[in-house]
């Protein structure tokens, strides 16, 4: 069975977007291709468990299995060293990236504390949108007693839109609540 949002792209959402723009092709109409969660732990340098506990953390939120990331040079002020674990990431495509949208719209970003839209200033100048949530735990899916640090991290909405005017209406579409200017 379809995700709920992607059937609402196929039926309503690609439709709206192509009288919107003046589309010819159906092929030029935007699209989500993935969706990439990152998160970066600048303690991990003192204590490797705090990549440990992200990465699981991460695991259940996406509902897909997060890898650690690693450090790629040495940096002596920050106490880092080479191949040295400093955060973790996932990216989600298909059916898992349309549920986790939908997660994200209806009931992680109304959690936020004073919410009032996320910002239209994290578009790239290609058709790509990042947003970073404050807190993991936001997601209903964390347990609050079982957190013991509270991390942030960035939400990259990779697209197939040119431009960001494309990607904004096409983001907008799928439920996105941006601010009102």
């Amino acid at each position: 069975m379809k995700p709920r949002l992607r059937a609402q792209y196929e039926q309503e959402i690609a439709n709206t977007l192509k009288e919107k723009h003046s589309y010819k092709n159906v092929m030029e109409i935007p699209k989500l291709t993935k969706i990439c969660l990152n998160q970066g732990i600048g303690a991990a340098v003192a204590d490797k468990k705090l990549v440990d506990t992200a990465v699981e953390e991460m695991s259940i939120i996406a509902g897909q299995r997060a890898v650690p990331t690693y450090s790629k040079k040495a940096i002596s002020n920050f106490k880092l060293r080479e191949e040295m674990p400093i955060g973790c990431k996932v990216t989600l495509r298909g059916d898992k990236m349309y549920e986790f949208l939908d997660r994200l719209v209806n009931v992680a970003l109304p959690r936020v504390r004073d919410f009032r839209g996320i910002s239209d200033k994290g578009f790239d100048g290609r058709g790509n949108y990042t947003v970073g949530v404050p807190e993991q735990i936001i997601f209903p899916e964390i347990d609050i007693d079982k957190v013991s640090r509270m991390n942030g991290m960035d939400i990259t909405f990779v697209t197939t839109a040119k431009t960001d005017v494309e990607c904004h209406s096409l983001l907008k579409e799928l439920g996105l609540p941006f601010k009102k200017n």
